[in-house]
């Protein structure tokens, strides 16, 4: 995944006026808007501080506004696509249209997300039904049957199941289970030492926890004590949780088993019946993810009372369900989730957050509306060729390999020839028939859409893998490779950059912005260090010779070891858990910058507001992490996130690029240098 993953982020979206062009012309001024010049501090020396001489101009003029946890690129484009969903949701609440229509889902979702008298006057109301559920648990069975029920409309239960493809045979869907069930972002949370972490739990279990219970309608008494005993049993949970570099092992959360074999880890659940109720059929065998995990919720079910129980479920639906419900609610979920943990001062216009909300869940929905007015076939051309250059810059990069062998380059060649490229937006929209929206109370509105996403994931189970599915709208501003797939996904809103038509940008900016950062990104994703483990069919299968995968692991250790001596707010990067995206973005650079230097522009040489074609590719790159995030947002990024602060995934991987020294004069002595027998090169 490219960007923006944790941090609190909201879904970020493409603009609807730029038009794409895969013919240039050679004659037209660029320098007449030209963000990476216009954007420069030039204070700062490039050899000192690359992101803030590229970036820091911007910076200065935009302060991050209030109602955010960063500000920057991303934000721009959202806050401009944000605009153009307003204009369809305001079309379809005049259109009058046929009851189950998509106008209609989507006009009645934004009415119902406006109608804040009719909200407040519900209150808590609309969650009754699922609170006396709740209140009804008397025993473990009718404790896993709640569970079953929860899990259904998005509410986090110890059992984490999702139906996805079965790593060692992508062509099957498997259900799979994973850790899950704490309330605050990871496990480390609860026991990590440092100023950020320590904030965040006290305020947890000393605000937002007994705030949450009175909410839900304890007295002070009670829900001291749900939160004490809440508390105790996520913090055994997390406590049996693994951390978020060991998640990255794909083998060693890879144990399939057959629902016999769960029996044995957590002999209390009846797990047939369990998977019977959740909606999934004739379960035979699963992949368990941490084995270890549901060993302790064997062992949470019998130490916590079915009270205890009743309170943790209580909490999680609360929680769950907070931003639709009444003012009191949403801010103390707004309180703690955006401000205490992200550092955001102030709300969102109502309507901006109720369109968030409906591009999450109903985000497919508006892209097909989306696509049809603003989005034409002609515009994908570019980029389509764009992939098919990087994809020939790839291989040349694995020809020239002195350390890998040919027999192990031979397969490479192969899972790269075999990497499907989806670009722009689907051929195939799915189908929202069965979704129910209506001018029922808004809470309600958002329950039916989980519960759509949950039936749709579970009906997998049993079927073929759709391999031409989206799990991505083409209205997101992000991107992601699939490796049970061995496909990049790549959105139409990737590609713009705000305010700017795509054929006012030169060549080099694009191939630093979409090419390296986007485009060679994903595709280096199937040869980090975990996806390399994944061979051409996508399944989770050896292709490496003994020795080059020891090559590739010496190589990947220096750089998780450069990544991990950097520090930010006194909190160390975590070199391991962020090296697929570190390799990932070195990669892209280094092939996006030779798929570059075929270009004419490159080939002719000239400069633009006196900065080079190459410096310019350079500068490309970091636009696309123009970003200032707050103290707080970033804080938690560098603790639950696998992607590494923006500024580093700037200034790391230049680092190790010997044409960024060239460029830009980086001498020894200057802040960035590194000596060339410490920089890393792996593809």
């Amino acid at each position: 995944m490219k960007k923006y993953a944790g941090i609190g982020a909201v879904l970020l979206i493409i603009s609807g006026f730029f038009e794409l062009s895969a013919c240039r012309n050679k004659q037209k001024d660029y320098s007449i808007k030209d963000m990476v010049y216009q954007d420069l501090d030039t204070t700062v020396k490039p050899g000192d501080d690359f992101f803030s001489y590229a970036n820091g101009g911007w910076i200065k003029k935009n302060p991050i506004p209030a109602a955010y946890a960063s500000w920057g690129i991303g934000n721009l484009v959202q806050d401009d696509i944000r605009d153009r969903l307003k204009k369809i949701n305001e079309d379809a609440l005049k259109a009058n249209a046929e009851k189950g229509s998509n106008t209609q889902k989507i006009g009645d979702y934004y009415y119902t997300g406006m109608d804040t008298a009719s909200i407040e006057k519900q209150g808590i109301s609309p969650l009754k039904p699922e609170l006396d559920k709740i209140e009804q648990v008397k025993d473990i069975p009718s404790l896993l049957t709640e569970f079953a029920h929860l899990s259904t409309i998005g509410v986090a239960t110890p059992i984490g199941t999702y139906v996805g493809q079965d790593p060692k045979n992508s062509s099957k869907n498997m259900l799979q289970l994973g850790q899950s069930g704490i309330g605050l972002p990871n496990r480390d949370y609860y026991f990590n030492t440092d100023e950020h972490s320590v904030t965040i739990r006290t305020d947890y279990r000393q605000k937002h926890l007994p705030i949450v219970y009175k909410l839900s309608g304890l007295d002070d008494a009670a829900a001291k004590t749900a939160t004490a005993k809440t508390y105790s049993l996520e913090e055994f949970l997390a406590k049996n949780s693994r951390k978020l570099e060991d998640l990255r092992d794909p083998y060693r959360n890879y144990n399939k088993m057959p629902v016999a074999g769960l029996s044995k880890l957590a002999p209390d659940i009846d797990w047939k019946s369990l998977f019977s109720q959740m909606g999934y059929k004739n379960v035979d065998t699963v992949v368990v993810g941490q084995p270890e995990y549901y060993q302790a919720v064997n062992t949470t079910l019998k130490t916590y009372s079915i009270a205890d129980w009743k309170a943790y479920l209580r909490k999680n639906l609360i929680d769950a369900y907070s931003e639709p419900l009444s003012k009191s609610f949403e801010q103390e979920n707004f309180r703690f989730y955006r401000t205490v943990l992200d550092g955001v001062k102030e709300q969102l216009p109502r309507w901006k957050r109720i369109i968030d909300g409906e591009n999450g869940l109903m985000g497919e929905v508006l892209g097909q509306l989306f696509v049809k007015e603003y989005f034409p076939e002609k515009t994908k051309q570019r980029y389509v060729d764009m992939v098919e250059a990087m994809r020939t810059s790839f291989k040349e990069h694995i020809d020239k390999l002195d350390w890998m062998s040919p027999a192990t380059k031979q397969k490479a060649y192969e899972k790269l020839a075999k990497v499907m490229p989806k670009v722009g937006y689907p051929d195939h929209w799915k189908d929202f028939s069965s979704l129910s929206i209506s001018r029922q109370p808004y809470a309600l509105n958002v329950m039916n859409a989980v519960n759509f996403w949950y039936r749709y994931n579970a009906d997998k189970l049993g079927k073929p893998v759709d391999r031409t599915e989206w799990d991505i709208t083409p209205q997101t501003y992000n991107a992601y490779y699939n490796p049970s797939n061995n496909e990049i996904v790549l959105p139409a809103a990737q590609f713009m950059i705000p305010g700017m038509k795509d054929e006012d940008i030169d060549d080099a900016v694009v191939y630093g912005y979409a090419a390296a950062s986007t485009i060679g990104h994903e595709m280096t994703h199937g040869f980090d260090d975990e996806g390399r483990q994944y061979d051409a069919a996508g399944n989770l299968k050896g292709w490496w010779t003994p020795e080059d995968s020891v090559k590739f692991s010496q190589r990947a250790k220096m750089l998780a070891d450069q990544f991990s001596s950097y520090q930010m707010y006194g909190l160390h990067i975590n070199g391991k858990a962020t090296l697929g995206e570190n390799i990932a973005d070195l990669g892209g650079i280094v092939i996006g910058l030779d798929a570059f230097k075929k270009t004419d522009q490159y080939k002719e040489g000239k400069t633009i507001n006196g900065l080079t074609p190459i410096q310019r590719f350079f500068l490309g790159y970091s636009l696309g992490w123009l970003t200032s995030v707050r103290k707080e947002a970033e804080s938690s990024q560098i603790l639950t996130n696998e992607h590494s602060p923006a500024k580093l995934r700037v200034n790391g991987p230049f680092t190790d690029v010997p044409e960024f020294y060239d460029a830009f004069h980086i001498k020894k002595g200057d802040k960035m240098w590194l000596d060339p027998e410490k920089r890393v090169k792996i593809w």
